[in-house]
């Protein structure tokens, strides 16, 4: 089962978790993956399986990434904050990369979001 992978920037996590909850009906059927505070958050709020990689900082997106690579991921999730800077801004366009090579859609907002993952869920079914 391919996996719905989930990644805030620190501003966003908030309302990452809002989104979960308000599509926790669909996801309860997914396969989750996370990086390490996003899918700790993510899974105290909604009592969702949340298999957590590290954090971002230290190398969680670069393991998301391996798992688009390897085929596993339906759908990257990440809310990006476009307001702040941040440090590892070049692992965002990495993982932009990864996702446009494989051919796997790739949602930095809540907008884009909202209209993929029904979308996807509906194509896996």
């Amino acid at each position: 089962m391919q996996a719905i992978a989930l990644i805030a920037h620190d501003g966003k996590k908030d309302e990452m978790v809002a989104f979960v909850q308000r599509h926790q009906a669909l996801l309860t059927s997914c396969h989750l993956i996370a990086t390490g505070t996003t899918g700790a958050r993510i899974s105290a709020a909604t009592g969702l399986a949340v298999q957590c990689m590290l954090s971002g900082p230290y190398g969680g997106d670069a393991q998301i990434a391996a798992w688009v690579v390897d085929g596993n991921v339906a759908l990257l999730i990440f809310l990006v904050d476009p307001l702040n800077a941040h440090p590892h801004e070049p692992d965002i366009q990495s993982l932009q990369r990864v996702c446009n090579v494989h051919n796997i859609p790739f949602a930095t907002n809540l907008a884009a979001a909202n209209l993929l993952l029904p979308a996807v869920i509906a194509q896996r079914g």
